[in-house]
């Protein structure tokens, strides 16, 4: 089914409702309605058309059109179509029907924006603290285009704590983080234990919100950000570059020479195969097979050298621009990058063969921290998670990009809906890539890697953009704006999504069977520059400041 047809549906169903809608290409779907009506709408979009949920979005439109807005982005992946629910709200008390009830998918989202812009959720099924904080005050926003980028609270109470919800009764609190030691970054799991089986579970993270939007939309330009973009994530810089500017590409409908598009793929699957290649190897470590976790790496530390060779670092390209890319790939690296897939592609079969047959892996992991269909549906999840449960969704099929419409790959999908699913899933994806990567090379064509853009990007203008990351969907959302740089900037990462579903994957299963559970969405936090200390003879619980920290460093006793 078409744009113009899914928004006819809407219209005949909500009728004046719908104040406008606007279409600028087959694949994207923006329709503007009223406040009253936005609920009604996202709930027959997710449930009577089965669109996927993505992500919702708060912005501080006030400078611009006097109000705020709200956006809620789906996805109808069978017909390639990125589509977004906007809508005004009052400047001076924003308020909104929260869709959380019927879409538990926008939970997080719905409270991250209560937080960040101040618009309020009304009827949240869980309107606690999210993003900011334990002690940032209350009624500040720092998303609001009042707040400065560097604005610093005078009034924020290094005293106050984070109130956890009470544990169910006969459970004991065990607390997982937020520093762990098979955590790399900081989060906390509170979790409820009877005897050896978790119950419950609270989660606290954002220890340390880095603030990457609000810089985008206050002191850099729009060919700084990729940059900024690639520091997002530790292993998917190149996916969240490649996105942001495939959003803003969208939002001005300008197209990248088709040989910057190969190049992009190539730089997304090489990443692929760098992430899947460790991760499988860190699943090994976990679960104590740690022969596979060093041959893991070995093989992945030639994919290293040739994304090196090909932009100059092993990891943060530095390789996306808007309309193309900042380097080509050379002759004689592309063939030296066929005979690194060549050797990955016979060292990776025996590996997969042998972890196939695994019985120690697949006791460990077989039946272990589920997220079935439906979990997949109400939560959002994606990537390997959500193909492990049998759910066929790949953006790189669903809504192509870069050089994917012009290629040939299958999606892998499992049935087991568990750690053993994802680890094939991944295992096998890794082929995947090695084929994808073959035909660029073959098809690419030659000419320029950069569209010349003489004129100022005009205002104003909607930009959606879904990338397949190694742990699934990224999705950015972008209003371009004036001064060289956009209004706002909403990234979703996959992880936003996936960490939300851990909660019920752990339930009723084995204290011991945490990590694995855990570890099988391969969970991107961020880094920390606060921690909290407890006193074990007084219990009393410290919060450090990064001021209080860095003093320490420089402590010379």
């Amino acid at each position: 089914m078409t744009a113009r047809a899914r928004l006819e549906q809407l219209k005949q169903q909500f009728g004046t409702s719908i104040l406008r809608a606007d279409l600028p290409s087959d694949t994207r779907l923006f329709v503007h309605v009223e406040p009253s009506a936005v609920k009604p709408i996202c709930r027959h979009i997710f449930r009577d058309f089965d669109a996927r949920y993505v992500i919702s979005i708060g912005i501080d439109d006030r400078p611009f059109s006097g109000t705020f807005l709200v956006a809620h982005d789906f996805a109808f992946d069978k017909e390639h179509l990125l589509c977004s629910v906007l809508t005004q709200l009052s400047p001076e008390n924003p308020k909104i029907d929260s869709i959380s009830d019927v879409i538990p998918a926008a939970s997080w989202a719905e409270r991250e924006m209560r937080d960040l812009v101040g618009i309020e959720p009304v009827g949240h099924p869980y309107p606690k603290r999210l993003v900011l904080p334990d002690g940032w005050p209350d009624g500040l926003h720092p998303l609001r285009k009042d707040v400065s980028w560097d604005h610093v609270p005078k009034d924020f109470d290094e005293d106050r704590e984070f109130k956890f919800d009470d544990p169910p009764e006969g459970c004991t609190v065990v607390p997982f983080g937020p520093f762990h030691p098979t955590l790399d970054e900081p989060a906390h799991f509170r979790l409820y234990v009877e005897g050896e089986m978790v119950r419950g579970c609270e989660y606290r993270g954002f220890m340390v919100h880095r603030g990457i939007e609000k810089l985008a939309e206050s002191v850099m330009s729009y060919n700084d950000i990729p940059m900024l973009a690639e520091r997002i994530c530790g292993i998917c810089g190149c996916v969240h570059s490649v996105t942001y500017a495939q959003s803003v590409e969208s939002a001005v409908a300008i197209h990248p020479p088709a040989r910057a598009e190969y190049i992009r793929t190539i730089m997304l699957e090489l990443e692929r195969l760098h992430s899947h290649l460790l991760w499988v190897g860190l699943a090994c470590h976990i679960v104590g097979f740690d022969t596979l976790f060093m041959q893991s790496f070995r093989i992945r530390e030639p994919i290293m050298w040739i994304a090196e060779k090909i932009s100059g670092n092993r990891k943060t390209y530095s390789m996306c621009l808007i309309g193309g890319v900042r380097s080509d790939i050379a002759p004689e690296t592309k063939a030296e990058l066929r005979a690194v897939l060549d050797k990955l592609e016979n060292e990776w079969r025996p590996v997969v063969a042998a972890v196939s047959k695994d019985r120690n892996i697949q006791k460990r992991t077989r039946d272990v921290g589920v997220a079935d269909k439906k979990l997949v549906k109400e939560r959002g999840l994606v990537g390997p998670v959500a193909r492990a449960a049998g759910v066929d969704i790949d953006c790189r099929r669903d809504h192509p990009y870069a050089a994917y419409d012009r290629l040939e790959f299958d999606v892998i999908t499992e049935q087991g809906s568990d750690v053993w699913s994802r680890v094939l899933v991944r295992a096998k994806e890794v082929f995947e890539s090695i084929r994808i990567i073959r035909q660029c090379l073959e098809k690419m064509e030659d000419g320029p890697i950069q569209l010349e853009i003489k004129d100022e990007l005009p205002a104003g203008r909607l930009g959606l953009s879904s990338v397949e990351a190694p742990r699934g969907e990224s999705h950015h959302f972008v209003i371009t704006g004036e001064n060289n740089r956009p209004r706002r900037w909403r990234v979703r990462a996959p992880t936003y999504q996936n960490l939300q579903a851990v909660p019920a994957m752990i339930k009723d299963q084995q204290i011991a069977d945490m990590t694995i559970s855990l570890g099988s969405i391969d969970p991107c936090f961020s880094c920390t520059d606060r921690l909290e200390t407890i006193d074990l003879r007084s219990g009393k619980v410290r919060v450090w400041s990064q001021d209080e920290l860095l003093a320490l460093t420089r402590k010379k006793a």
